[in-house]
C-alpha cells in the first residue's frame, strides 16, 4: 500500500529523479555529496527518498527521521542512522570512539557535537571501504538539535567519499544547519501531470467541474491529489464539499476522515503508534497488550501504518493527524502505557518524557524526573533537549520558588540553543512571580545575554548587567562585583565604557585579600579614571599571571589588557593557555577564541606560517560549527604581510559585513600604508583608530600615528601621540613597548641614542617584526644624515629580516632605501607558502611534521580522501612528488 503511494507520487518528477540519480551515481564513483529536498507537506519529498533507496543498487542504505512529537533527545536521530554500522566504531581513534559512545548513551561523559560529527564521518569512511553508502534523513525539520548539527557537519565533508546524504525538509522550516547544503525545492505539479495523477487515483468517471475544483484546491500537491478521492466518496465529490484553505490542511483532513471510519481500538492503536516516535515494534506491542487492544485492530489500522520491523506511518502527516485527532485523555492513556513498558534503566529520559505527557496537571515527582533528565541531556551535549525537559518540568511544578528556578534554568538553556523568543517568554513568565533580588538579578543577567545576541533596539546588555550588579550589592557583594567586571568587559567589546566606569565606582569594596577578579575590576576603574601609570601597579602583575583563572573566564579582556600594556609574553601566554584549555576540554567555543588570539600573537612575532596554520584551524572549526570565523587575525596578518591588493579586498569585505571591526581595519590600514610608504593614507587611518580610544588596538595604533605624522610634517600631532604612547609603554615596562616607544621618540626628536635604545630593547624580544622595523627606521635616519655606510648595515639587516618573515611591504621599503644608498638588495626568494591557500599551508605543515592523512583529517574536520586531494594540489603547486620532499622545505615547517 505505502509503496504504491510512493510510485504514484513520482508522476511528473523526472527532473527531480534525475538530480537524485546523479547524486547517487557520483557517490558510486567516489564523488560524494548531499542534497536537501525542500517543499510543503505532501509535495513528494518522502517519495523521492524512497526512489533514492530503490536506485542505490549495491549501496548500504542507512535511514533516520525526525519525529514531531518526540522530546528532543540528544543524538537520537544520529543513533538511529548509525545503528547498522556501530560495530565499526572499534576502528576509530579512542577520542572519536568515546565521543560516539557517550553521545549514544553507551558511556558516560560530555561529548562535543562536532567531535561527534568527525567521529561519525570516520565511522562512515570505515563503512564505505566495502561498498558505497546512502544516508536518507526524512522529516529533517524535526531532527533533534544535536543530530542536526552532526549530520550537517557530515554532509559538508563527504565530497571525496563514496557517500551520498539526502535530507527531506518541510517548508517553511527553520533549520539553519542545512542552509548551506545543495538544495532542491519541489514545486507543485503542472496541470498535465496533476490531471494524470488524479486520473490514476480516480478511475471512475468524474464531473469535469469537480475535477477542476480538486485540481485548483490541490495546487499540484501530489499527496493532496491522491488523498482527496480516498477521504471523500465520488457522490460527495460530485455534490461539492468544503476544502480547507491550505494543502497540508487538505491532506491532514483526509487522513482524519479515514481515521474516523476505523473502530475505536484501531484508533487507539494508531494513537499509541503516533505517541512513540522510535517505531520499536517490541515497545508498541507491549503497550498495546497493556491497554487490552485486540489483535484484529492491527488489520484495520494497516492502511495508515506499516507494522514491519519498524513501525512506519504512510506519511508524516498521517502520524500528525492521528496524534492531533486523539483526545487529551486518549493521548495520556497512550503515553501512560508507553511509560509503563519503557525500560527505566536503559531509557530513563524517554520514560520521563512519556510520564510528563501522561500528566494531566502538576506532578512534582514527574517534574523532578524531568529535571534529572535535563541534567543527563546536558552532560551528553543535548542542550536543546535539556531546555525542553526543563520547560516541561517547570510547567509541572507547583512549588513557586522551585518553579521559578526551573523556569530560569529553562530560559538559560533556550538561550544557549538560540531559541531567543522562547527564552524571552520564559523570562516574562518568571517575572510574574513574587521574586527576591537574587532571582531578579538572574533575570537581568539573562536579559543582558539576550540583548547582546539579538542586538536590537532597547536597553543594551551593559544596562542589564549594571542593574543586576546594583541588585546584588547588598545581598551578594562578590557576585555584584563580578557583574560589574562583566559589564566593564562588555563595554570594552561593544563600546559605551564611560557610563559603566561611572557605575562601577559604586561597586561594593573588594574583600581582603582581594581576588584576581577584584584586582582587575579596581585596576580597570583606575585605568579609565586616573590613567595607565596609576593603574599599572594593580594591573601589571595580574596581566602577567597568564594562568590565573580570571583570564580563563575572561580571555578577551586579558588579551586586550596585555596589548594595552605592550606585554607580548602575556599576550602570547593568555592565548596559549586558552588554546590548551580548549583542546583539553574539547570546547569548540573556547578553542576558536584561543586560536584567533594565538594567531594574532604569532603575526606580531613575525611567525606568519604559524599564524596561517592557526587561522586555518579556527576557520575549519567555524565551518564545522556553522559559526562565523573570527576575522581579526586575518586582518593583522594582511596588514603586516603588506600585499596591498589582498589586504584592501579583505578590509573592504570586513567593513561591508560588520562596522564593529572598523577599529581593526583602521589600525591595519595604517600599518599597511606605513609599510607601503603611503604616509597620508596611513595618517588618516591611524588618526581614526587612535581617536576611538578603545582598549588594545587604539594603543597599538599610536606608533603608526607617530610615524605617519612625522613623515607628513605634522610634528605637534606626532608629539601628542608619542606622549600618550609613552604613558602606555612605561606602565607596561616590557621590551616590546619600550622598544616601540624608543623608535617613535627617535622619529620625533631625531635622537640617535633613542634608535640604539629601540634596537637594544627589541633585539631581546620575540616581536621580530618590530625589531626589523626598528632597524629600518634607524637605517632610514642614517641615510638622511648622509651616513651611507652605517645606513647600509641597518637597512641590510632590516631587509633580510623582513624578507625572511614575509613582510613584503616593509621589505620593499627597505630595498628601496638600500638602493638609495647605492646598494642593491638581494631579491626575495619565493616562499612555498606564497603559492598556497591558508588551508593548504596548514595541511602542508601538519604533513611535514609527520601527520598521516587520517590524523590531519581528524584535526581539520575533513575526510582522509579530501586531505589527499589537497595534498595533490600542494604537490602540483610546489613541484613536489612526495611527503618527504615537503618535510625538507624549511619555510613550510
Amino acid at each position: 500500500m505505502i509503496g504504491t503511494y510512493m510510485d504514484m507520487s513520482l508522476v511528473g518528477r523526472r527532473d527531480e529523479m534525475g538530480r537524485v540519480g546523479a547524486l547517487i551515481d557520483d557517490a558510486r564513483r567516489g564523488r560524494g555529496g548531499a542534497l536537501v529536498l525542500r517543499g510543503e507537506p505532501g509535495i513528494g519529498k518522502t517519495a523521492l527518498l524512497r526512489h533514492a533507496e530503490e536506485s542505490a543498487t549495491g549501496f548500504l542504505v542507512m535511514q533516520a527521521s525526525g519525529a514531531e512529537f518526540e522530546m528532543e533527545l540528544p543524538f537520537a536521530a544520529l543513533h538511529q542512522l548509525c545503528a547498522p554500522v556501530l560495530d565499526n566504531v572499534t576502528a576509530l581513534p579512542p577520542p572519536h570512539r568515546k565521543a560516539l559512545e557517550v553521545a549514544f548513551g553507551l558511556d558516560t561523559g560530555t561529548p562535543d557535537p562536532f567531535l561527534v560529527g568527525i567521529a561519525t564521518l570516520g565511522l562512515l569512511v570505515e563503512t564505505v571501504r566495502e561498498r558505497p553508502l546512502l544516508c536518507l534523513v526524512d522529516d529533517a525539520q524535526w531532527l533533534d538539535h544535536a543530530s542536526a548539527r552532526a549530520l550537517a557537519f557530515l554532509a559538508r565533508r563527504v565530497a571525496a567519499e563514496r557517500v551520498a546524504v539526502v535530507f527531506s525538509l518541510r517548508e517553511p522550516s527553520r533549520l539553519p544547519e542545512l542552509d548551506e547544503l545543495p538544495g532542491l525545492t519541489l514545486q507543485g505539479l503542472g496541470e498535465t501531470d496533476a490531471r494524470a495523477l488524479l486520473a490514476a487515483a480516480i478511475r471512475a468517471p468524474l464531473d469535469e467541474r469537480v475535477r477542476d475544483r480538486v485540481l485548483a484546491e490541490a495546487r499540484g500537491n501530489p499527496l493532496a491529489l491522491l488523498e482527496l478521492p480516498r477521504s471523500a466518496g465520488l457522490a460527495e465529490m460530485a455534490g461539492g464539499f468544503a476544502l480547507p484553505s491550505s494543502v497540508p490542511g487538505v491532506i491532514e483532513q483526509s487522513f482524519r476522515a479515514r481515521l474516523e471510519l476505523l473502530p475505536p481500538q484501531a484508533r487507539l492503536l494508531l494513537t499509541v503508534a503516533a505517541a512513540d516516535p522510535v517505531g520499536d515494534p517490541g515497545l508498541l506491542w507491549q503497550a498495546v497488550d497493556l491497554l487490552g487492544i485486540e489483535p484484529s485492530a492491527t488489520a484495520a489500522a494497516a492502511s495508515l501504518v506499516d507494522f514491519g520491523t519498524r513501525i512506519r506511518f504512510s506519511h508524516p502527516l498521517a502520524r500528525s493527524a492521528v496524534y492531533r485527532a486523539a483526545s487529551s485523555a486518549e493521548r495520556q492513556r497512550a503515553h501512560e502505557a508507553l511509560a509503563a513498558v519503557t525500560d527505566p534503566v536503559a531509557d530513563p529520559d524517554r520514560l520521563a518524557w512519556h510520564r510528563a505527557q501522561a500528566s494531566a496537571g502538576p506532578d512534582e515527582e514527574v517534574a523532578a524526573e524531568l529535571e534529572r533528565s535535563a541534567a543527563r541531556a546536558q552532560a551528553r551535549g543535548g542542550v536543546a533537549a535539556a531546555a525542553a525537559f526543563l520547560e516541561r518540568s517547570a510547567a509541572l511544578t507547583l512549588t513557586p520558588g522551585l518553579r521559578v528556578e526551573r523556569v530560569l534554568a529553562a530560559a538559560q538553556a533556550k538561550l544557549s540553543v538560540g531559541a531567543f523568543d522562547v527564552a524571552a517568554d520564559l523570562l516574562t513568565t518568571a517575572e510574574t512571580a513574587s521574586l527576591g533580588e537574587r532571582h531578579l538579578a538572574r533575570i537581568d543577567l539573562l536579559r543582558g545575554k539576550l540583548s547582546f545576541v539579538r542586538r536590537r533596539g532597547g536597553e543594551g546588555p551593559t544596562t542589564y548587567l549594571l542593574r543586576a550588579a546594583d541588585r546584588l550589592a547588598g545581598a551578594d557583594p562578590a557576585w555584584s562585583r563580578a557583574c560589574y567586571l562583566d559589564a566593564m568587559e562588555m563595554g570594552i567589546l561593544i563600546g559605551g565604557l564611560d557610563p559603566v566606569v561611572a557605575a562601577a565606582r559604586q561597586a561594593p569594596p573588594a574583600p581582603q585579600p582581594p581576588s584576581s577578579a577584584d584586582a582587575v575590576l579596581d585596576g580597570l576603574v583606575s585605568l579609565a579614571t586616573d590613567g595607565h601609570l596609576a593603574a599599572a601597579a594593580v594591573l601589571r602583575p595580574i596581566v602577567g599571571e597568564v594562568d590565573d583563572e580570571v583570564w580563563t573566564r575572561r580571555p578577551s579582556l586579558g588579551f586586550m589588557l596585555a596589548a594595552e600594556l605592550w606585554d607580548y609574553d602575556a599576550l602570547h601566554g593568555i592565548a596559549a593557555r586558552i588554546v590548551a584549555a580548549g583542546r583539553e576540554s574539547g570546547s569548540f567555543h573556547m578553542l576558536p577564541i584561543g586560536l584567533a588570539m594565538l594567531a594574532t600573537a604569532a603575526v606580531h612575532a613575525g611567525d606568519f606560517g604559524a599564524a596561517m596554520e592557526m587561522i586555518s584551524e579556527e576557520e575549519a572549526i567555524a565551518a564545522a560549527t556553522g559559526a562565523s570565523p573570527l576575522v581579526y587575525p586575518r586582518i593583522h596578518l594582511a596588514a603586516l604581510r603588506g600585499r596591498r591588493r589582498e589586504a584592501v579586498a579583505l578590509f573592504e569585505e570586513v567593513l561591508s559585513a560588520s562596522q564593529r571591526m572598523s577599529l581593526s581595519v583602521q589600525w591595519a590600514t595604517a600599518v599597511l600604508n606605513n609599510g607601503l610608504a603611503d604616509y597620508p593614507a596611513a595618517l588618516n587611518a591611524a588618526r581614526q583608530a587612535v581617536a576611538r580610544g578603545d582598549l588594545g588596538l587604539s594603543g597599538l595604533a599610536l606608533p603608526e600615528l607617530v610615524e605617519a605624522a612625522v613623515r607628513c610634517g605634522e610634528p605637534e600631532l606626532a608629539g601628542t601621540a608619542l606622549r600618550t604612547l609613552a604613558e602606555h609603554t612605561q606602565a607596561g615596562q616590557q621590551a616590546w613597548g619600550l622598544g616601540v616607544e624608543a623608535y617613535s621618540r627617535a622619529l620625533v626628536t631625531g635622537d640617535e641614542d633613542a634608535y640604539r635604545e629601540a634596537v637594544d630593547h627589541l633585539d631581546g624580544s620575540r616581536v621580530a617584526i618590530y625589531r626589523a622595523r626598528a632597524h629600518l627606521l634607524y637605517g632610514e635616519w642614517l641615510r638622511r644624515q648622509g651616513r651611507r655606510r652605517d645606513a647600509r648595515e641597518r637597512l641590510r639587516t632590516a631587509h633580510e629580516l623582513l624578507s625572511d618573515l614575509g613582510a613584503e611591504a616593509f621589505a620593499d621599503r627597505a630595498a628601496g632605501e638600500l638602493r638609495a644608498t647605492g646598494e642593491h638588495a638581494r631579491s626575495r626568494s619565493s616562499q612555498a607558502s606564497d603559492q598556497l591557500t591558508l588551508q593548504e599551508v596548514h595541511i602542508a605543515r601538519l604533513v611535514a611534521d609527520g601527520g598521516s592523512s587520517k590524523e590531519v583529517a581528524a584535526k581539520l574536520f575533513l575526510s582522509p580522501r579530501t586531505v589527499d586531494a589537497h595534498l595533490r594540489n600542494i604537490f602540483r603547486k610546489l613541484g613536489l612528488t612526495s611527503r618527504r620532499q615537503l618535510r625538507d622545505l624549511p619555510d613550510i615547517r
